[in-house]
C-alpha cells in the first residue's frame, strides 16, 4: 500500500506540470490580457498601464513567466498575485478550495448516506413499488439539469424566505453571533446549494448501488450463504454488498476528482464562494496567475480523488494488488 501510494504521488508531478504549461500556452492565446480593459478605460493613464504589466510580468514571452511562475511556486509556494483582487493567489485559492470542499463534502455524504440503502433496498425489493419509487426518482434527478433545478431552489429560497438566497454567511450580523451562532448560519446558508448538488449524486450512486447488487444476489456464494442458515439481511449486507461497493468505490474516487467542475455551476448560481466560481470569474477577467491556480488544483483534485479510489478498493477487497 505504501509502495502505491508513494508512486501515485511521483506520477502526479509530471502531470501537474504538463498541466500547468499547457494552461500557460493556452491562455495565452486567447487575446488581450487583464489590462486590456484598463488600458481602454480613459481614466487611466497609458504610463500607468503599463507599469502595472512590467509589474505584473505581462510584457514577457508567456514561457518566460511561466517558467518565472513555476521558480516562485516550487520554491516558495507563491503562485503569484490575483489582478482582481490585489491579494496572493494562494491565500485566495485555499479559502475558497475550503468552501468547495465544505459544500461538496456536506452533498456527497447526504447523497451516499440516503443512495446506498435506497440503491439496496430496491434491489432486494425487485419489481415492488419500492423498487419502482426509486427507479422513478432516480430518473427524474438524472434528467433534470443541474442549472434548472439550481434556479428552482434558489425561487424557492427567495419566494418562500426559509433559507438565504445566497452567500456564504449574513454579511450583516454574522461577526456578532456566538460561535455556536456562526456555525449555525453557515449550514443555513449550506442547506440550498448542497441539496442541489447531493440530487445527481444520490440518483447515480442509487442506480448503480440497485444494479451491482442485482449482479449478487443469485450468485453462487450468496446461495452458500443461504444455506449456511445466515439471514437474508446478513446475506446481503455482509456478502452481497461488499462486493457490490467496488464500482461504488471507483465512482467515489471519480466524484472526489470532480469536485470543482460537479460544484462550479451551483456554486456560480446560488452565489455561493467557491473555487469553481472563482475559476471561472477569473476566466472572464483574464486573471492569469487564480486561473493557473484553479486548473493545477482541480488536476490535484483528480489525481489524488483517482489515489484515494485505488486505496479504498485495496481495502474493501484484499484480492486486489496494485503491484
Amino acid at each position: 500500500m505504501r509502495r502505491l501510494i508513494i508512486k501515485r504521488l511521483f506520477c502526479m508531478i509530471p502531470v501537474l506540470l504538463a498541466v500547468s504549461f499547457l494552461s500557460m500556452f493556452i491562455i495565452d492565446l486567447a487575446p488581450g490580457d487583464f489590462l486590456t480593459a484598463l488600458k481602454a478605460n480613459p481614466q487611466i493613464s497609458q504610463s500607468a498601464v503599463e507599469q502595472m504589466r512590467v509589474r505584473f510580468a505581462l510584457d514577457r514571452p508567456w514561457y518566460v513567466q511561466y517558467f518565472h511562475w513555476l521558480k516562485a511556486v516550487v520554491t516558495r509556494l507563491d503562485f503569484g498575485m490575483s489582478f482582481s483582487y490585489r491579494t496572493p493567489v494562494s491565500k485566495l485559492v485555499l479559502e475558497r478550495l475550503l468552501n468547495t470542499l465544505l459544500l461538496a463534502s456536506t452533498a456527497y455524504f447526504l447523497a451516499w448516506i440516503i443512495a446506498v440503502p435506497v440503491g439496496t433496498l430496491a434491489a432486494v425489493k425487485k419489481g415492488t413499488w419500492i423498487d419502482r419509487l426509486s427507479s422513478g426518482f432516480a430518473v427524474l434527478g438524472l434528467s433534470v439539469p443541474q442549472v434548472l433545478l439550481a434556479l428552482l431552489v434558489l425561487y424557492f429560497c427567495v419566494a418562500t424566505g426559509v433559507l438565504p438566497a445566497g452567500g456564504m454567511k449574513s454579511a450583516a450580523d454574522y461577526d456578532l453571533l456566538s460561535p455556536l451562532g456562526k456555525v449555525a448560519d453557515v449550514l443555513r446558508h449550506l442547506a440550498a446549494p448542497a441539496a442541489v448538488l447531493s440530487v445527481i449524486a444520490l440518483a447515480t450512486v442509487a442506480r448503480q448501488t440497485r444494479a451491482n447488487l442485482l449482479d449478487f444476489l443469485e450468485a453462487d456464494f450468496m446461495r452458500t450463504a443461504r444455506a449456511k442458515g445466515l439471514s437474508e439481511r446478513r446475506v446481503v449486507l455482509k456478502h452481497g454488498l461488499r462486493n457490490a461497493f467496488n464500482p461504488l468505490i471507483t465512482m467515489f474516487g471519480f466524484t472526489v476528482a470532480g469536485l470543482l467542475s460537479t460544484s462550479l455551476i451551483v456554486e456560480w448560481v446560488m452565489g455561493w464562494p467557491g473555487l469553481g466560481a472563482l475559476t471561472l470569474e477569473a476566466v472572464r477577467r483574464q486573471d492569469l496567475y487564480v486561473v493557473m491556480a484553479g486548473l493545477v488544483m482541480s488536476s490535484a483534485m483528480l489525481a489524488f480523488g483517482n489515489l484515494l479510489a485505488d486505496v479504498l478498493l485495496a481495502v474493501n477487497d484484499p484480492r486486489i494488488s496494485y503491484d
